[in-house]
């Protein structure tokens, strides 16, 4: 096992990496930029270094400061939790020619799968199902004629995309040079890779995901899924575990699926295939994140397992104790993803000090954060503050719970969308758990789409 590790990542993600180090006793050394320097992860690691200014650029994502970080503090592996270097196949690469352990799957693989189109095409040749459209796209030219053959509506997607970027649906043949050049450019500013690819709009689906966790000797164990569905912008709002439309033969055709997708790739690590389910229960693949989700914790609350410990264990070469047959989901399981934004005003981003905090308890009430009374809120990074996550033996009780665990929580000195989650708990296609991915569009929330 590793004796120290260093966490490249801030916020809530690096707070709950160190809490996992400290009970596996692993020493951690934090990185921060300016902006973060009273950071909550900061205090918490037993080493920190500043790595840059505010800027993310010159911060997070340096690779070679945050090698050099490593290496001056004797680190023998790195957690790149999510986002940020999380996803970068040249960092785990510059990790390994540094002989430093990468937290997560080779760059091979990673690069494998961060190519939406070849992740795919990989997926495919196993039979699982994809959705219908068309690989890289060269130019407009190139676009209009794959447009033609997938129909309409559909969607253009940045090939090396993720969190929501680089998306744009197309209803109309008049629409695709000006969405072909937006998506293009955000994708380059957001990836350095420009390059798009078109699939078919699915509309009224639902998103739901698997969890895979994989060792190095080649067992494999999916988890129960997670449904996924409410989303603002392509962005994820809350999750729960499992799917309440989902049956059981649905169930376990679609964790087979997962299962021999992992398998040929030889995955090691944790990751999700993320799947579009159709009204009449078809499921497609749409792409596989090689990393820790951020809504990680419903599994580990219905399935028992630390999955952060597990996915540290596994790159340090630990066999799973456990096998397919081992895994079950107890209870029902609900993420709320708080964000300091105002939902009365277009969900503008919030930040200055948080003048007061009261973290709601109770049996089964998790509450992952990196907040605490004094913090000044920096606007430089993404506006998650908070993740509230509650666990019962079923649904409704789940959800009584989370209206009331968000009813308590208090975050004053920023605007915050607890209160927002709280009314999307009464609503009834959210009790039902009929919500698919264009609900909060239809019903007229602002700047949803």
């Amino acid at each position: 096992m590793f004796s120290k590790l260093l966490i490249a990542n801030r916020g809530e993600i690096a707070v709950r990496v160190i809490r996992a180090c400290k009970e596996m006793g692993i020493k951690t050394v934090a990185v921060y930029s300016e902006a973060d320097k009273d950071a909550l992860h900061v205090s918490m690691a037993d080493e920190s270094i500043c790595v840059g200014p505010a800027p993310s650029q010159l911060s997070y994502l340096n690779q070679q400061a945050i090698i050099s970080a490593a290496i001056n503090t004797d680190c023998k592996a790195i957690h790149p939790g999510y986002g940020f270097l999380s996803e970068n196949a040249d960092f785990a690469d510059l990790c390994e020619q540094n002989g430093l352990i990468f937290i997560g799957p080779s760059g091979a693989v990673i690069r494998q799968m961060g190519n939406k189109d070849q992740a795919k095409r990989t997926v495919a040749r196993v039979g699982v199902p994809i959705i219908p459209g068309c690989e890289d796209i060269k130019d407009l030219k190139d676009a209009q004629q794959a447009a033609e053959e997938i129909g309409f509506p559909l969607l253009i997607k940045a090939r090396s995309g993720g969190g929501g970027r680089g998306i744009r649906k197309v209803s109309q043949m008049e629409d695709l040079k000006s969405a072909f050049s937006t998506a293009a450019q955000e994708a380059k500013v957001s990836f350095n890779d420009p390059a798009l690819y078109m699939e078919k709009l699915l509309t009224q689906v639902k998103h739901v995901e698997v969890q895979v966790l994989c060792d190095a000797q080649g067992n494999t164990v999916c988890f129960g899924e997670r449904d996924c569905s409410m989303q603002r912008k392509h962005q994820k709002i809350l999750e729960e575990s499992p799917c309440a439309v989902l049956s059981a033969p649905q169930r376990a055709k679609l964790l087979k699926a997962s299962r021999q997708a992992v398998k040929a790739l030889k995955y090691v690590g944790v990751g999700t295939l993320e799947y579009l389910l159709d009204k009449q229960g078809n499921f497609y693949f749409m792409e596989m994140n090689t990393r820790l989700q951020v809504e990680h914790p419903v599994t580990e609350l219905v399935s028992g397992i630390d999955l952060v410990k597990w996915q540290i264990r596994v790159a340090a070469g630990v066999p799973l104790p456990f096998a397919q047959k081992d895994i079950q989901t107890n209870g029902h399981a609900i993420q709320c993803r708080i964000n300091a934004e105002d939902p009365l005003k277009d969900f503008m981003p919030s930040g200055g000090k948080v003048d007061m905090l009261h973290i709601p308890g109770g049996p089964w009430v998790r509450f992952d954060t990196a907040l605490y009374q004094g913090f000044v809120m920096p606007l430089h990074y993404d506006s998650l503050i908070a993740k509230l996550i509650v666990h019962a033996q079923t649904r409704q009780e789940a959800i009584r719970k989370m209206q009331a665990a968000l009813y308590e929580t208090v975050i004053e000195g920023i605007d915050h969308t607890a209160l927002f989650q709280a009314d999307l708990m009464a609503e009834p296609a959210f009790e039902d758990g009929s919500y698919t991915t264009d609900y909060l569009t239809q019903r007229g929330v602002k700047d949803a789409g």
